[in-house]
């Protein structure tokens, strides 16, 4: 598994861009390492960083949700329904880690409604220069940086929506196959407190790009722990998956692997009710899925 070494995870406060330039650059190859190796778990990894986003986002906002009550308004709800503010803000991160890379004028404008930003000709001038700015030698999270900060010059409002395009350009340069939600995630992090009063930045104020470095250095580490502890939870997982006896059990794990949460009822296996509970249960008892939900009904289960 790549592991982010210690000296590449930022400690206390970096003032000059280039040694946050080198931390960022260590942090981000390691991370790069974990996603070309394609793990069985990348689609559970991908949606834990999905929810992590969606929670400082939440935040952001002044609003309370955490990760259950967004679990519960995404995996809860009928086909077709609205679900809701919070709801919303889970679903357009999810939707950058499902999908494949790239910056479409049509994919973002739908990233745009989701967080109920206006969309304009200002905003799809940005996302037509993005492709120029993907194609640019300079650093990827630097260009991450000045994208977010056009957005948000742009459209103050739109501060969600540019760093949704950050990580979407940032994969895009890195030439992932699929993005990695990472800068939201640490929005409310130390790394993104400056000066004396520790004040939050915005994008685009002075040393932003310093900023942004050190954020996707700390987000790159994260993601590598995760990345960890999901690997060995999978491993136990594939041990004692023969051991279930129960039809569509096959299904279940590999849902398991594929999304951060699976509901006891709805596992999408073609089994009954009291199957999946069952299933659910005895996968508990062998140590292979935790129980996310806390309650006795409408459980969710994940890795």
């Amino acid at each position: 598994m790549p592991k982010v070494p210690a000296w590449a995870r930022p400690r206390g406060e970096i003032q000059r861009d280039l040694d946050a330039a080198y931390v960022a650059g260590a942090a981000l190859n390691s991370l790069d390492n974990l996603v070309r190796s394609e793990p069985v778990w990348g689609g559970v990894w991908r949606q834990r960083l999905a929810l992590k986003a969606a929670v400082a986002a939440t935040r952001l906002l002044g609003r309370r949700e955490e990760e259950g009550a967004l679990r519960d308004a995404h995996f809860f709800r009928e086909p077709g329904d609205d679900p809701g503010p919070a709801g919303n803000l889970l679903l357009v991160w999810r939707r950058l880690a499902s999908r494949s890379t790239g910056i479409d004028e049509e994919t973002v404008q739908a990233a745009a409604e989701y967080l109920d930003v206006r969309w304009d000709d200002q905003l799809a001038e940005l996302v037509g220069n993005a492709e120029d700015l993907a194609a640019s030698p300079r650093p990827a999270p630097l260009l991450a940086a000045e994208l977010a900060a056009a957005v948000y010059r742009t459209r103050p409002g739109a501060e969600l929506l540019a760093f949704w395009l950050a990580d979407a350009l940032l994969a895009k340069k890195l030439r992932w196959p699929v993005p990695v939600p990472l800068v939201m995630g640490q929005v409310n992090s130390p790394v993104f407190k400056t000066g004396e009063s520790r004040r939050r930045m915005r994008p685009g104020g002075e040393g932003w790009g310093r900023t942004v470095l050190l954020a996707y250095a700390q987000a790159a580490a994260e993601a590598c722990d995760l990345g960890a502890q999901l690997s060995e939870r999978a491993v136990h997982l594939a041990g004692v998956a023969p051991k279930l006896k129960a039809k569509g059990a096959g299904q279940v794990v590999k849902l398991l692997l594929q999304d951060d949460a699976v509901p006891a009822s709805r596992s999408g296996a073609r089994l009954s009710n009291r199957s999946a509970r069952r299933l659910f249960e005895r996968l508990g008892d062998l140590g292979a899925v935790r129980e996310l939900s806390g309650r006795t009904t409408f459980r969710l289960y994940g890795l």
